[in-house]
């Protein structure tokens, strides 16, 4: 029995000595990873820093100007479309006032037309009864 025993020590202590070796190499990828961690995020800052802060600076610019553009635009457009309405407003008040004018002036100039004509078909009318009746 002793000859097992110590066969059955022996694959103990290979597989204690296996499982330190396992537990270094883990500490040693957890060291090794933290240290490329480390190195990464080094250098997104360095390029967040050189890269990407100057053009959002730039981006910021942009949109600050773009938002003046557009509120002058708004501005702009806002004073044309009081300009039109006031414009469209005063024409149709003016056509009003010609409409109205104009009826006025033309009503008397219709009526005698009126006048006239009912004057000369009831002459018309009395000429044919006077031939008929002689």
């Amino acid at each position: 029995m002793s000859g097992e025993l110590g066969t059955t020590n022996l694959l103990l202590g290979i597989m204690a000595v296996v499982s330190i070796l396992e537990a270094f190499a883990i500490v040693g990828m957890c060291v090794a990873g933290f240290m490329a961690y480390r190195r990464v995020m080094e250098l997104i800052n360095g390029i967040e820093g050189r890269q990407v802060a100057p053009a959002m600076a730039k981006v910021n610019a942009i949109l600050d100007d773009l938002k003046d553009v557009t509120m002058k635009l708004k501005e702009e457009t806002e004073r044309v479309d009081h300009a039109i309405r006031s414009t469209i407003d005063r024409v149709d008040e003016t056509a009003d006032r010609v409409r109205s004018n104009v009826r006025a002036k033309t009503s008397r100039v219709v009526g005698f037309v009126r006048g006239l004509r009912v004057a000369i078909e009831t002459m018309l009318q009395t000429r044919q009864h006077q031939s008929y009746e002689t």
